[in-house]
């Protein structure tokens, strides 16, 4: 009983420690009131306009990754208080090149028969999904800064979960960036948790392949954050592996690691800040290093074999890495799913326990997972050639 009274005045000084306490308890109460709320704003002729202009901007920009993309950094670099976008555009730019990746170079040759429509699919959901959800909101709160009014009643009428609103009254109240960001990294990832990751048409043809899991196992599932390096101009990368994507608890780990590797330096964020609005996103990995990747396919491709790069550089082929435009068209989706994922307090714990990681050069790590990914495709060619005169 004493070890749960001290566990539970530890987890009280985690949620508390940098915050106002009665502020805190506030935010908590009032997000215990919003549980199993379905309360429905009555609109004004104004503010059905508000909602309008937001829904028809937030549909010009999700017709796709790289208009999405595009769209999180310039709402960035107008409120660079809402750190949210920037870890969403970074993060945005590894689901394009993973979209891209999927008519790569490396996916052809490890894996032939994969179904590359249903992975596509699965990563386009998803983005369109948070991008749908997340960046009404984000346009609201410019609205709201704009005209001097709080607007947050009207995040039910975008859509938005319970969870949110009195969230975003917290931060128009303290301008607290870092809760804001979890609570939207703890918001849209439930809202892809039953739309998604728990959808049997994903679940069962994507997640639990062997395709997808031979990604997890070479170390492909990985979020970078490409930077300048000051001293000599090359191109270092931050970021980690991304580990059990099928768990929620997980996802939102990651994300506040990310968050934290992203915001945690101020030198490194301007750093990535500063690349990402020098280089357009394209969905190629040629965007961060090509003198490693190229966007343009060589003739006969699989014809040949495998020139190592990244084990052996000097004189190898650049990897294809196509542009996300020449290999896949815009998609027309379905409507979203109904329900609101907000009918309990489990995942508020989330909001106040911070990463503690302290970020690290990832380069290496990833140069590490491009050689494996190497070796396997140079051990299956030479088990092919072996097996060829027993055929």
């Amino acid at each position: 009983m004493f070890d749960g009274i001290v566990n539970r005045a530890r987890l009280r000084w985690k949620m508390v420690y940098g915050r106002d306490r009665r502020q805190v308890a506030e935010l908590v109460s009032r997000l215990n009131q919003a549980v199993g709320s379905d309360a429905t704003p009555e609109l004004s002729i104004d503010e059905k306009a508000i909602v309008e202009r937001i829904r028809a901007k937030t549909r010009e920009h999700n017709c796709n990754n790289l208009t999405r993309t595009e769209a999180y950094l310039a709402f960035y670099r107008d409120r660079p208080e809402v750190h949210w976008a920037l870890l969403a555009h970074m993060v945005s730019r590894n689901g394009g090149w993973s979209m891209s990746d999927v008519k790569g170079e490396w996916f052809a040759r490890i894996a032939e028969k994969v179904e590359q429509t249903r992975f596509f699919e699965f990563l386009e959901r998803a983005n369109w999904l948070i991008f749908g959800d997340a960046y009404p909101q984000l346009l609201l709160y410019a609205e709201a800064v704009t005209s001097g009014r709080n607007l947050c009643h009207l995040l039910p009428a975008l859509g938005v979960s319970r969870f949110m609103p009195p969230v975003w009254d917290w931060f128009m109240q303290t301008h607290d960036s870092s809760l804001l960001t979890h609570a939207l990294i703890i918001n849209e990832q439930n809202f892809i948790e039953a739309r998604v990751v728990q959808n049997a048409k994903y679940a069962e043809k994507v997640l639990f392949t062997p395709e997808f899991q031979t990604q997890s196992m070479l170390g492909l599932n990985q979020v970078v954050f490409p930077y300048r390096e000051e001293e000599t101009g090359a191109i270092r990368l931050a970021g980690t592996g991304v580990a059990q994507f099928a768990s929620l608890d997980a996802r939102i780990a990651t994300g506040k690691k990310l968050y934290r590797i992203l915001f945690h330096k101020p030198a490194l964020c301007q750093a990535i800040v500063a690349f990402a609005t020098a280089i357009k996103h394209t969905g190629s990995r040629a965007d961060y290093w090509p003198n490693v990747f190229t966007p343009t396919q060589r003739d006969n491709l699989l014809d040949a074999s495998y020139q190592p790069c990244f084990i052996e550089r000097p004189g190898a082929a650049r990897i294809y890495s196509p542009h996300l435009a020449a290999v896949w068209p815009d998609v027309s989706h379905a409507p979203v799913e109904a329900g609101d994922w907000f009918h309990d307090m489990s995942s508020v714990i989330h909001l106040f326990t911070p990463d503690t990681t302290e970020p690290a050069d990832f380069t290496d790590d990833y140069v590490a997972a491009s050689q494996t990914v190497e070796r396997v495709i140079l051990a299956k060619e030479k088990l092919e050639a072996l097996a060829k005169p027993f055929r």
